[in-house]
């Protein structure tokens, strides 16, 4: 006699097939609207030599913005901007860098500076040696009104960059206290000061402050075998001179463009996902062997860029459960500054956010992966893997945590104010010669990248994006990663205002 087969094990193979059904019905939506041509056609526009390197503040960044508005017009994404419009105006200021910066601590003189953060501003009074300025050194030391001096890193920091970071925690430490001013002592060879100089020393981009000269001096002061640091360790007090001088403001503004799409459920389309990238670059710089000045910036981040625009034809074309938020930035290769300028004034509630997904690039040295910075920090990781999957990709996550990536995009404006917010990039293993082949180099131009990957790469990010907008269940953070709390304190407020309605 032929069996029957239980009720349980027919509901659960329904179950089974109508998921696969939908995986694959997802698969075949994503494939019919990403083509590798349009692919190279957006990129080839944008990483053009044309566009100069995208710089901000540039007409030709203002192009790409005009471009890639005009796209999410076309494919019918509605304007979310400042007047009706696709744009949400970002008001900026550049800053010359100074004529001349002059440093005399007691008998000692300095010769090589790096401007971090500077003012015009002529100091003379009393300065005070914190030896690496730890939170202790402060913690037990009188620093008001003085000048901080201290040594650049800590006793474990090797590399100039490790350096740098741990001294943003000594400004902001130095500012609390009342501080003057902050100068850090370090040995940097001369081709490190040299690339450092390049920026630190040049004209200064950043959002324009409410107040005038609010900047909070912090210099670093070159010291060769660290003698300065030992004389005046063993000083028992110390007389410092500090003028910079010559420093002047102009403003101006440039753009973030903003779209958005309705989602099709009643209730989620309550619900958004920010799709975003930068769509900014480094100008143009010193030529090369080849005579080639322009940093087409094709990986970083056009990639992004048409990322981004490609998930917004896809669910222009073929709607989802939550609405969609379309953001490209400005002014990330100024510190983030879009993105900041957009997480303080946001166009839609950011507790109406559940989820930022990022796309950034620096380069990719593995063609048959994907990596996300804060793969597992989210809920919503396992959507990534499975539409990596689909499309022959395995994805990883940051192979690198020792670069602090994750907080060094423009995801982590979102992800400090709760939403949460990982970065989907080209695969890379490691930050190895083929990455620095690329990464902020006049090398970093359309014709080197390989398309049938990105082919599948973009593929995958639009798969994602699918699964995680039709999901029943929201995104949130991972319970126990450092913007938890974030998160909690974000949504909770969402969830009064809701209850208060009700």
């Amino acid at each position: 006699m032929k069996k029957s087969i239980p009720l349980s094990i027919l509901f659960m193979m329904m179950l089974f097939s109508g998921m696969t059904l939908e995986a694959q019905s997802n698969a075949e939506l994503v494939t019919s609207t990403v083509s590798k041509s349009d692919i190279e056609g957006h990129i080839y526009f944008l990483a053009s030599d044309e566009l100069k390197g995208r710089q901000t503040g540039s007409e030709e960044l203002d192009i790409a913005a005009a471009y890639i508005a005009n796209t999410l017009r076309k494919f019918g994404v509605k304007p979310a901007g400042d007047d009706n419009s696709y744009y949400q105006n970002v008001p900026m200021e550049k800053v010359s860098a100074p004529t001349k910066i002059t440093v005399k601590l007691n008998d000692i003189s300095g010769e090589k500076f790096l401007g971090v953060s500077v003012k015009n501003i002529d100091f003379n009074g009393d300065a005070i040696f914190l030896d690496f300025g730890s939170k202790a050194d402060f913690e037990k030391a009188d620093v008001k009104g003085k000048l901080v001096i201290v040594k650049a890193g800590n006793a474990e920091t090797k590399n100039v960059r490790s350096k740098f970071r741990a001294g943003r925690e000594k400004r902001e430490l130095a500012k609390s206290h009342g501080a003057a001013g902050l100068i850090e002592l370090a040995e940097v060879d001369q081709k490190m000061y040299d690339r450092y100089a390049h920026y630190f020393n040049e004209a200064q981009t950043g959002l324009k402050s409410p107040v005038a000269n609010d900047k909070f001096i912090h210099i670093w002061m070159m010291d060769e075998g660290m003698s300065s640091a030992a004389s005046l360790a063993s000083s028992k007090s110390i007389k410092a001179d500090l003028k910079v001088e010559g420093i002047v403001a102009e403003e101006f503004s440039s753009r973030n463009v903003v779209g958005f799409i309705e989602g099709s459920d009643p209730e989620l389309k309550d619900e958004f996902i920010i799709y975003s990238a930068h769509y900014d670059h480094v100008g143009i710089g010193e030529p090369n062997a080849e005579n080639d000045s322009i940093y087409n910036g094709a990986r970083d981040n056009a990639v992004g860029t048409v990322t981004v625009l490609s998930v917004a034809e896809n669910l222009s074309k073929y709607p989802v459960k939550r609405s969609s938020l379309f953001i490209l930035f400005t002014g990330e290769e100024k510190g983030l500054l879009g993105s900041k300028y957009y997480a303080d004034n946001p166009v839609i509630p950011l507790n109406k956010m559940v989820y930022c997904f990022n796309s950034d690039n620096g380069g990719y040295n593995d063609i048959t992966k994907i990596t996300i910075m804060g793969l597992h920090r989210t809920t919503a990781g396992q959507h990534i893997i499975n539409a990596g999957k689909e499309f022959g990709l395995t994805v990883i996550d940051d192979p690198a945590p020792e670069q602090n990536l994750f907080d060094r995009s423009d995801n982590v404006n979102f992800a400090v104010k709760g939403v949460p917010a990982p970065t989907f990039s080209l695969g890379f293993t490691a930050f190895d010669e083929e990455i620095n082949k690329y990464y902020h180099q006049v090398t970093d131009n359309p014709e080197t990248l390989d398309y049938d990957y990105l082919e599948k790469f973009f593929k995958s990010y639009v798969l994602s994006s699918r699964l995680i907008a039709n999901d029943p269940q929201t995104p949130f953070w991972t319970e126990g990663d450092k913007y938890y709390e974030a998160g909690v304190k974000l949504y909770s407020k969402k969830n009064e205002e809701t209850q208060v309605l009700d």
